[in-house]
């Protein structure tokens, strides 16, 4: 099994970040769908103040294009997409529209 780490920003206003936080309690069933059936296995995020921090374990049915496309082609993922990034912010080095950037391992004990 794989693992990526993740990581994105929040508009920094408490009450978005609660309200983010909010809809992450009750996930829409369909991008839960959407995200196992793409191979994920086990996805987790954390938060610190505006910072994100996602782990995903994936099996090796997995690949970020394969993800990318589907999601694209899903009306409800995109809807939930759009409803998301009320809430998030790029990070400075992210291409236009981009949103999580895949972080780099530096340390394995």
């Amino acid at each position: 099994m794989k693992r990526y780490c993740l990581t994105l920003d929040l508009q920094n206003d408490p009450k978005l970040i609660a309200e983010y936080e909010e809809w992450h309690r009750a996930v829409w069933p369909e991008i839960l769908e959407s995200i196992t059936g793409a191979g994920i296995d086990d996805m987790e995020i954390y938060r610190f103040a505006d910072r994100l921090f996602m782990i995903m374990e994936v099996n090796e049915t997995f690949s970020f294009n394969s993800k990318n496309n589907a999601d694209a082609a899903n009306a409800k993922v995109q809807e939930w997409e759009t409803l998301m990034w009320k809430y998030q912010k790029s990070l400075p080095q992210a291409k236009p529209g981009e949103k999580w950037l895949l972080l780099d391992r530096i340390f394995k004990l």
